[in-house]
């Protein structure tokens, strides 16, 4: 046998490698430089998010009953609903809430695709907002190229220091509203400001400042494409019914420029559709993708290339529609169908689950009662001859007013109470209150005997009444 491995010769493959340099979105230290546009969708978008955006702020500085209308205390373990008080024990309710926001996000997807993106988003309107600091500050986008590549000047430094001033101020204000909702929101803003705050309220307002200042005046894009984990499980939740913004390639193509004065029946006849390749869609978009290409992950839905591209057939008197909120099957030449198993699944699933949280928040007393057993002894007997067993009730008054509560023993025959027989506990705090429960050894048949302790509200009309099983021992 032979020693030699057989060689063959084998015609090299090149490798074609990306141009960096012709694709701006992908290079090195890119930056997409969106163009303002206007329209019904864009004017609804502003509209929309500036509603909620109002709300964000106002939340927090609304009062009830004297107190912060919502704050979600995360040092005293309190979350404050206006007149709901929830604790770490309510939080099955919590998860009832994220259970309901992942199947309404399901099912608007499944619907309308990545509209939370492109409408509703924190980040897509806190973009916008730091978008428009620089269209005012350093003009429109064609200016803000040339502004960028130009050497620094006193022009441009004066530009660049102000619109750094508008993001950071935006930035700690977005802040301190935030913070606001865990922490007392108008001690929060004096105390920030007269730098008595401490030292957990000064690093929260300042990490989120910088988050904010961070992701909405330079990662934007790359929040949504790369970091954003909906952009990559939304496709599961896609189907060909799925209203999107889409390209009309059947009525567009092929593309090209061409004067306004001829017809559009003239320019069909020469093979060219409706697109007149004016990169508009593109400019428009936050993302920096071209729509023309179909379906990507990137789209967020916003529909500024349906603007930008309304726009354009209005000059060139073609009709629009040629970008638009559409399906698949409706591109296809097929109708849309609204009702479909899943939709229809994902709208049960939600509204049960809308129940289940209704009903829990409905059906929950504002009152818990712990027991704690005296563990130094099973059980005593007193100086009569009785059988005696020590507990502590901890009494947790769940509501955001002062309540009296009777306590009372079932289960347990011809039985003496020794202790408080009624408690005051102030609105959410915890009364600790020790007991001694005493009965004749004749009562009891077994050694352990099945007892409930029963805490009941006696000044409201309303029933607020807690039943805590425990045990009696003896020998």
């Amino acid at each position: 046998m032979s020693d030699n491995i057989p060689v063959k010769n084998v015609t090299p493959v090149k490798v074609h490698k990306p141009d960096t340099g012709t694709t701006r979105r992908h290079a090195a230290h890119s930056r997409i430089y969106v163009r303002a546009v206007k329209g019904p969708l864009e004017t609804f978008r502003r509209f929309f998010g500036l509603f909620f955006l109002a709300l964000f702020a106002l939340i927090p500085w609304l009062t009830y009953n004297g107190h912060q209308a919502v704050l979600l205390d995360i040092a005293e373990q309190r979350f404050t609903l206006f007149s709901l008080t929830l604790w770490p024990q309510d939080l099955t309710l919590l998860a009832y809430l994220f259970i309901i926001s992942a199947f309404a996000l399901f099912f608007v997807t499944t619907f309308a695709g990545r509209v939370w993106c492109g409408f509703m988003c924190p980040q897509t309107t806190w973009v916008y907002i730091f978008t428009w600091f620089e269209e005012i500050i350093e003009g429109p986008r064609n200016k803000r190229i040339k502004l960028d590549e130009r050497p620094m000047d006193a022009d441009k430094f004066i530009r660049k220091t102000l619109k750094q001033c508008c993001w950071w101020s935006t930035a700690l204000l977005t802040a301190l509203l935030f913070v606001g909702y865990f922490t007392p929101v108008k001690a929060l803003f004096a105390d920030f400001f007269t730098f008595n705050a401490s030292f957990w309220a000064t690093f929260s307002v300042l990490f989120f400042a910088v988050c904010t200042y961070g992701n909405a005046g330079y990662m934007r894009e790359i929040m949504c494409t790369h970091i954003c984990p909906y952009a990559r499980f939304q496709s599961a939740m896609f189907d060909s019914q799925t209203i999107t913004v889409a390209y009309d390639k059947q009525r567009g193509e092929h593309r090209g420029p061409r004067p306004r004065k001829l017809s559009r029946d003239a320019f069909h006849a020469k093979g060219l559709g409706d697109c007149i390749d004016c990169q508009l869609c593109v400019q428009v978009c936050p993302t920096g993708i071209d729509i023309r290409n179909g379906l990507q992950y990137e789209c967020i839905n916003c529909g500024a290339c349906v603007d930008a591209c309304n726009g354009v057939m209005d000059k060139m008197n073609y009709p629009k529609g040629l970008i638009r909120f559409t399906s698949e099957e409706e591109l296809s030449g097929g109708s849309l169908r609204i009702f479909r198993p899943k939709l229809i699944g994902y709208f049960v699933v939600l509204l049960l689950m809308i129940a289940v949280l209704t009903a829990n928040v409905l059906l929950r007393v504002p009152l818990e009662v712990d027991i704690i057993r005296d563990r130094n002894a099973l059980y005593r007997e007193t100086n009569d001859g009785l059988i005696e067993n020590v507990y502590t009730l901890k009494v947790l008054n769940k509501s955001q007013t002062q309540h009296q509560y009777s306590i009372s023993v079932a289960g347990l025959p011809d039985y003496r109470l020794i202790g408080a027989q009624k408690v005051t506990v102030q609105g959410g705090e915890v009364a600790s209150v020790p007991i001694s429960v005493a009965t004749d050894a004749y009562n009891l048949d077994d050694p352990v005997t099945d007892i409930q302790f029963v805490v009941r509200a006696t000044d409201t009309a309303e029933a607020v009444e807690v039943k805590e099983p425990s045990k009696f021992l003896y020998r």
